[in-house]
């Protein structure tokens, strides 16, 4: 079945005289969910089309090739066996490409799969690209694509600039509802890019109100531990858990759907979160009681007791206040056992990771005085009058 939606790549790929626009070397950032509507990796497809002015790619976090798991685990620079191009990592000894990098150039093409959420790096490759490419005089070409969890839904707080880190470089609520190419006219026009020369190739077909399986476009996984639709939607609330010992699923086969730990006994913690989440009025969702065995990373070979979060209606699903409320909870029950992961976290060396996932130290503070929901709904307003009037004034869609 044909796609409902032409991302950005696809038309540039179809359309010859938009091709004629970019005459000049190419670099190319992307990674393993840069593909065409037929499953096709984009480096092999505009190769065909640009042939040997496609001189140099750019991978960002979990690398060109997208097999690198965690955080601060680096991806090199090399020559690509099969492709015989020049591989810069932007997930290396710089985040921020430099000058030599982007020498010879004269357009980078950004196609990137993006999920949605704050905490997700590939928005600030993309910004940090736009800026080195502002003074090095390299247009920037956005091939835009979905925003997998819809356009419409924006849910938790916009970060405090004091938080600013990898993780959160902008000004912009967890959820924030825009696609690539939006994030980059955000860049232009409210944050560090003001003079990047910025082209954007928008999609065809796509409303703001879809999911990613509304587009009719195949997913493949942006990052090693994003396998699913489910799991970017999950996503935006589970990765709150990077910041404490509580599995967020890493080494399960449902990672950032499975959150979990040794000392949970899931049925009877279940009968009391129940109780937690009806009183909160936190629907959209189900808890399912499970014990899962992680083959890496945090509580390797130990049996862990917890839940899987199976998503029944995403309009009612506030995973960020879902994951908030958890914490609390976790907090609370688990006592000394419950642990904030301590520095460093994407090479911020002095400030607790928790607060710079959250983008604030306010939400880390309501968990531990055991914060109502009052308070928490009065920490959500912080920033968002702006952030409402400046999306407005860049969506393309």
């Amino acid at each position: 079945m044909k796609a409902k939606v032409v991302t950005g790549l696809q038309r540039l790929l179809e359309d010859p005289q938009l091709q004629k626009k970019f005459p000049g070397k190419i670099g190319y950032l992307c990674h393993a969910a840069s593909i065409t509507s037929e499953i096709e990796h984009g480096l092999l497809a505009l190769k065909r089309v640009f042939g040997d002015r496609l001189v140099k790619v750019f991978g960002p976090q979990h690398g060109f090739v997208t097999d690198v798991q965690d955080n601060m685990v680096e991806s090199r620079h090399g020559i690509h066996p099969y492709f015989n191009l020049q591989v810069y990592s932007l997930y290396s000894e710089t985040r921020i490409p430099t000058q030599e990098m982007l020498k010879g150039l004269d357009h980078v093409f950004v196609d990137l799969q993006d999920v949605g959420t704050r905490i997700y790096t590939y928005i600030y490759t993309m910004t940090y690209m736009m800026e080195a490419c502002q003074k090095a005089g390299v247009q920037v070409v956005i091939l835009d694509r979905p925003n997998p969890i819809d356009g419409v839904t924006m849910e938790g707080n916009v970060l405090d600039m004091k938080f600013d880190s990898f993780v959160g470089r902008h000004p912009l609520p967890v959820r924030h509802a825009l696609t690539m190419a939006e994030v980059a006219l955000m860049n232009q026009k409210f944050w560090n890019a003001p003079d990047c020369n910025l082209a954007i190739i928008e999609m065809q077909g796509w409303k703001r109100e879809m999911s990613y399986e509304d587009t009719g476009l195949p997913w493949v996984l942006p990052s090693p531990n994003l396998a699913t639709i489910e799991a970017a939607y999950t996503f935006v609330g589970t990765v709150l858990w990077e910041g404490t010992n509580i599995s967020e699923g890493r080494g399960s086969t449902r990672s950032l759907e499975i959150i979990g730990h040794p000392k949970f006994e899931a049925f009877s913690y279940h009968d009391k979160l129940k109780k937690v989440l009806e009183l909160e009025e936190l629907h959209g969702q189900v808890l399912r009681p499970l014990v899962f065995l992680p083959t890496f990373q945090k509580h390797q070979g130990i049996p862990t007791g917890g839940f899987q979060i199976h998503v029944t209606d995403r309009k009612k699903f506030e995973p960020w206040r879902l994951c908030q409320t958890l914490c609390r909870e976790f907090y609370k029950d688990l006592g000394s056992e419950f642990k904030w992961k301590q520095p460093p976290y994407e090479y911020e060396y002095d400030r607790m990771p928790i607060d710079l996932i959250n983008g604030t130290d306010q939400l880390r503070l309501w968990v531990e005085k055991n914060g109502s929901r009052a308070e928490y709904n009065e920490l959500m307003k912080f920033g968002q009058t702006e952030y409402q009037a400046q999306r407005k004034e860049v969506l393309l869609y």
